[in-house]
């Protein structure tokens, strides 16, 4: 991994701090001042939309795992469900 991308709230001494130690490049998706209610942000859609497939697990909801590696394990099953559906969805015929 070489480039995280960051809400605007990060910004400070943690985008030098992660190039100096993580060797981490942290670029900022920040939103414009002059735009009104609600616009997507390039980027920080793609984590929004992770955030949401996960929580379509019952067991993602809330925090119920006592362990990490529980946890991470109901990760990586949810993540596995969502890849299984992509892979069985049909999808037309290309030319």
């Amino acid at each position: 991994m070489e480039l995280v991308w960051a809400d605007g709230g990060y910004t400070g001494s943690l985008v030098e701090h992660c190039l100096a130690t993580l060797a981490l490049v942290l670029a900022i998706v920040r939103r414009s001042d002059d735009t009104r209610g609600f616009v997507v942000l390039p980027k920080r859609w793609i984590v929004e939309r992770l955030f949401v497939h996960l929580m379509r697990s019952r067991r993602l909801v809330r925090d119920f795992e006592r362990r990490t590696t529980s946890a991470e394990a109901m990760i990586y099953w949810s993540m596995t469900m969502i890849m299984t559906r992509r892979l069985t969805r049909s999808h037309p015929a290309r030319a």
